[in-house]
This record gives structure tokens, C-alpha cells and sequence, in this order.
């Protein structure tokens, strides 16, 4: 069974600042082949003139082949803001599940913050930064992630247009 994404990540809105940029990726489980298209990359700067809404109108295009459901593939991203001398700062992690269906999709990925200690909080609002995980993987693994203290950040919009091939093979109808 084949599954093709073919979209864009729009934009992000809801953030304390602009000159936003995403990082992101697709983590899929072990039963998933990737055959075209990248799994992670990065979107450009954005310094919006009006408004706190950031477009990015980044692609994605990637094509996978599988023989099980499991592991279906989840987008996960993170949220960065860029000062004028080019430090950055994590403004948000989050993930969403990639639609099941076929046909075309519009996706909020709602974000959130590791909330630190008082002290961490404190630093932050003198001199920046704050906390960062230490391992990616917990932004779309959820044994842990549930003992994280978090605050809500901005959201994350997409496009996403699903194709599904060969699913009725294994079972599964489209």
C-alpha cells in the first residue's frame, strides 16, 4: 500500500512575536518505507509586515509505501522566533496526525512550552531562551510527554492533500 502527501505548511499565527520559522519532520513507524521526498527540513524566516500571522507556504511532498497501519505517520513541528542579530528562540513545540481519508485537508497543529521552573522563567524574561527538550522524540511519543508542564503556544496551519493506493489489498477500505 502506498500513501502520497502532497500540501504545504502554511503559515502560524497565535505567537508572542513574528519572524517566525518552522522546523519539522514525519515520523512514521518501522513498517513504513519513505521512496520519495524528504522527511524533515526547515521553512524560511518570515517578518510579517501587518498583522501576527506568519506565511511560509512551505511544500510537502513525500511518497511512502507500507504493509500494515501501524506507525501511521504523524507531522510534527517546532515553532522558532529569530531576533535582528539572528539568535533563536524555541516559541513552540506540537504534532498532528496525518489524515487517514483521502482528499484534501486543513490542519491546525496546536503548540505548546516546556513552563521550566520559576527560576527558568524568571531567566527567560531577563535574557531570553527558556526550556528545550533534550529529546525530540517526546514531542510525538506520549509516555512521557504527559508528565511535561507545558503552556499553550500559537498554532501551526496546513494543507494536506492525501492519496491512498493499494489499501483494499490489506483490508482496509478507502
Amino acid at each position: 500500500a502506498e500513501l502520497h502527501l502532497i500540501g504545504q505548511i502554511v503559515g502560524a499565527s497565535g505567537f508572542p512575536s513574528s519572524s517566525l520559522f518552522c522546523k519539522w519532520g514525519i515520523h512514521t513507524g518501522s513498517a513504513w518505507k519513505l521512496l520519495s521526498g524528504l522527511r524533515e527540513g526547515q521553512t524560511q524566516v518570515d517578518h510579517p509586515q501587518l498583522g501576527d500571522v506568519a506565511y511560509w507556504s512551505h511544500p510537502i511532498d513525500v511518497h511512502f509505501a507500507t504493509k500494515g497501519l501501524q506507525g501511521w505517520p504523524k507531522l510534527h513541528v517546532q515553532v522558532w522566533h529569530q531576533d535582528p542579530f539572528g539568535r533563536r528562540e524555541l516559541y513552540g513545540y506540537g504534532f498532528c496526525h496525518v489524515p487517514c481519508s483521502p482528499g484534501w485537508h486543513a490542519l491546525a497543529c496546536v503548540t505548546w512550552q516546556p513552563l521550566g521552573s520559576w527560576q527558568e522563567r524568571l531567566s527567560q524574561l531577563f535574557v531570553g531562551g527558556g526550556p528545550q527538550l533534550l529529546n525530540s522524540d517526546l514531542i510525538y511519543t506520549g509516555a512521557d510527554r504527559y508528565r511535561l508542564q507545558t503552556v499553550a503556544a500559537g498554532t501551526v496551519h496546513l494543507e494536506l492533500g492525501v492519496l491512498l493506493r493499494h489499501f483494499a489489498r490489506y483490508g482496509v477500505e478507502c
